[in-house]
């Protein structure tokens, strides 16, 4: 909504909130809404016609006034993008820093106009254990750093393709059965590297014997010593 402004969202969300029973005013020392109720910590709302960065670090900043911070955008449309303000991401962001999240509909007046996405409470992330496995038995197989951090649209070089290009080189001057590959220094799951042939990189020419693809062949020309 291009002509919406910041203003707009005012009357909604202040209704809202004095239909919680707060009393509310706008731009109190440079704070969009202030809402008291009783005793307890003022609500502070923020408001922007697009879910920012800086927003954002203006919710964050206003943490420091007050536990119960939001910030307020407008709800978006059908064809919202991915992070839209009420995608999964955007409100795993804002349990992550504390942040509630209200979204807008313009089409509708009146507290009802407002929707509570995320109410500001203390976030305390439980640590996954599996994945936290999965990357430390990752960095530890893999073999030296084949990989520029910050890299996109390009391959990474993980353990597991390191170890089919040790593989790879293992077979690149002909057939070769499993176990000699085992005697040669391969990987010690590579009967289930080859068969499972993730890349197209081998070929099962009799049983337990396996030979380089033409894919394989690019394969080690394409990563050259990443699995030195």
């Amino acid at each position: 909504m291009p002509d919406l402004r910041e203003t707009d969202l005012y009357l909604p969300v202040k209704a809202f909130l004095e239909a919680l029973g707060y009393a509310v005013k706008g731009e109190v020392q440079g704070c969009d809404i202030v809402g008291v109720r009783g005793d307890e910590p003022p609500v502070i709302v923020e408001l922007k016609t697009r879910f920012t960065l800086a927003l954002v670090l203006q919710g964050i900043d206003r943490l420091a006034l007050s536990d119960a911070v939001y910030v307020a955008v407008p709800k978006p449309g059908r064809r919202a993008g991915p992070h839209s303000p009420e995608s999964a991401e955007v409100r795993r962001l804002c349990r992550r820093l504390g942040l509630g999240l209200l979204t807008v509909d313009a089409a509708r007046t009146g507290e009802r106009a407002v929707e509570v996405v995320v109410d500001p409470v203390p976030y305390a992330p439980r640590k996954d254990r599996k994945r936290t496995a999965r990357l430390l038995s990752e960095h530890a197989r893999r073999i030296g750093d084949p990989n520029r951090g910050g890299s996109t649209r390009v391959p990474i070089v993980t353990a597991y393709r390191q170890d089919a290009l040790r593989c790879a080189r293992l077979l690149r001057d002909g057939p070769a059965p499993v176990r000699a590959l085992r005697t040669a220094g391969a990987p010690a799951d590579v009967a289930a590297i080859l068969q499972r042939n993730v890349y197209g990189w081998f070929e099962r020419v009799a049983r337990g014997t396996y030979t380089l693809t033409e894919a394989g062949v690019r394969g080690l020309e394409t990563y050259g010593d990443a699995a030195e």
